[in-house]
């Protein structure tokens, strides 16, 4: 499946698991949708055969809220073999959580308190460095996230350390759980900030998938002493016309009319 189509299927999963279960967050899942399609079928050194193997790359998924993304495009690469995504999803006892759960095949990190992520995946960077192991650590976090300090501690260490091997992929959708992240807490100038920090920076539209498959793809490569932050500017919401930039989308589920009006834009 190329990244165009697991993108789509991507938003699908997403939608009837936030329709069936009337969970949250869709708008974050489908604002992430397009990276993380373009990570799973072009860039990513890991498969369903590979998930333990020690110089696999990771992804750690700090927006661990918007779920249904990470758990749709597992499932549509043949991570989830012998699980039920949409009848276990959220079901008490589960696995398939509303925030990510580690222990689903393809997880390295339950997620969902934001701010963890990132200094979980810079220390991994620097273990795998030390071990000489050529794997890259991917981290994908919120913009909103970013108002947790932790991060810029992360981020401090991770230029500290030269882990030349870590991305940091921000989903930069601009709209955060009680309005807009210029009105909660403004980031801007934020690759300014990043820069000072001493991590190299790329902006990027966060939907153009050619875009972001050679930024994600030299980022990876790139062995120059600095560690990369890659900036994805979205939409949240992105793919449905009545979702795109809307606020009320962080929390609400699509009702049926929602979910009939959404797959019909998703299909066309």
């Amino acid at each position: 499946m190329d990244s165009i189509e697991l993108a789509r299927s991507v938003r699908l999963t997403a939608l009837d698991l936030c329709h069936s279960k009337r969970a949250s967050h869709i708008g974050g899942a489908y604002s992430v949708a397009d990276i993380l399609a373009v990570l799973y079928a072009d860039v990513l050194n890991i498969s369903p055969l590979t998930v333990d193997n020690p110089e696999r790359d990771r992804v750690f998924y700090s927006k661990g809220h918007a779920c249904t993304a990470l758990y749709a495009v597992l499932n549509a690469c043949g991570y989830l073999k012998g699980y039920d995504l949409l009848k276990e999803f959220t079901v008490n006892g589960s696995y398939f959580t509303s925030h990510v759960n580690h222990q689903i095949p393809g997880v390295e990190l339950s997620t969902g308190s934001l701010g963890h992520a990132l200094g979980v995946a810079c220390g991994t960077a620097l273990a795998l460095k030390r071990k000489g192991n050529a794997g890259s650590v991917f981290t994908i976090v919120s913009d909103g996230e970013l108002d947790e300090g932790s991060n810029w501690e992360s981020l401090l260490a991770g230029a500290h350390h030269a882990l030349d091997n870590m991305i940091l992929i921000i989903d930069y959708n601009k709209i955060q759980s009680f309005g807009s992240v210029e009105e909660v807490l403004a980031l801007e100038p934020l690759a300014d900030k990043l820069r000072a920090f001493r991590w190299q920076v790329t902006e990027v539209d966060g939907h153009n998938h050619d875009e972001l498959r050679k930024t994600l793809a030299e980022s990876s490569l790139a062995r120059n002493g600095l560690p990369k932050a890659i900036i994805a500017h979205t939409v949240k919401g992105k793919g449905v016309s009545f979702m795109e930039g809307q606020l009320a989308w962080h929390y609400k589920s699509p009702n049926d009319a929602d979910y009939t009006r959404a797959r019909a834009e998703l299909e066309a």
